[in-house]
């Protein structure tokens, strides 16, 4: 039966590119230049809520290559990174080797690990959810891996006209950001569908802002602008 959490076909052109996964210069950059404003913004609200997050359980979905992992992990954070891409595991168990950090990685899916009874106090999905055949079943799946009053963080494309010509058109096509069909604009969510699920799978929407790109010191940045790039942070009751 095929599964509601995982595109065959994401996996295959993920894993094709397992090898760039690193190259700041290569078909991630866009991850490298977003990935110091994301984990601020995660991090910062771990915080208010656990008055800390030193040792705190972390479960990466979709890990990819590490680029989130490894930050998280280099902030305290004891970090289990999973994918169902093979290479892609393979590519960040390596980089984490040689940089001594103490990440955990594994190829399994989010229904894997909650079917072994794992939970956690936070839980990432960054970059991951408009690449999933089922967005409603894949966050009741992230809802159901928290530990009670645990966070869940997701980064994905908001469906508008604008991430449309920027996301797609820009970032493929005309800055070569991303290698092109990396997206599929229809599979974009927008903030009221993300509230809509959350909300089926039993948590609350506790904070969204935008991700923009910061010409001026070459990388990201959050704002208020939710038409592209967002974040979303959300509670388990």
């Amino acid at each position: 039966m095929p599964s509601k959490t995982v595109s065959d076909a994401e996996l295959a052109r993920f894993d094709a590119m397992a090898a760039g996964w690193w190259d700041q210069q290569g078909p991630m950059r866009a991850l490298h230049r977003m990935n110091p404003a994301r984990i601020g913004w995660i991090a910062e609200r771990v915080e208010r809520r656990f008055a800390g997050h030193s040792g705190l359980s972390l479960l990466d979905v979709g890990c990819g290559g590490g680029i989130a992992a490894e930050a998280l992990a280099a902030r305290g954070f004891q970090v289990l990174g999973i994918d169902a891409a093979a290479a892609t595991i393979g590519v960040a168990r390596g980089h984490a080797e040689r940089r001594g950090l103490p990440v955990a990685y594994r190829v399994a899916t989010a229904e894997a690990v909650l079917a072994e009874g794992s939970r956690f106090s936070v839980v990432t999905a960054l970059e991951v959810i408009e690449h999933v055949p089922d967005p409603g079943a894949f966050v009741t799946v992230l809802g159901r891996l928290l530990e009670p009053g645990g966070m869940l963080f997701l980064s994905t494309l908001n469906r508008t006209g604008r991430s449309f010509i920027a996301g797609k058109i820009g970032a493929e096509y005309l800055l070569r950001w991303l290698p092109v069909g990396t997206h599929d604009w229809r599979r974009f969510i927008t903030p009221v569908e993300l509230a809509t699920e959350l909300r089926r799978a039993g948590l609350h929407l506790a904070d969204l802002a935008g991700l923009s790109p910061d010409p001026l010191r070459g990388g990201w940045r959050v704002t208020a602008d939710l038409s592209v790039n967002y974040l979303a942070a959300a509670h388990a009751r």
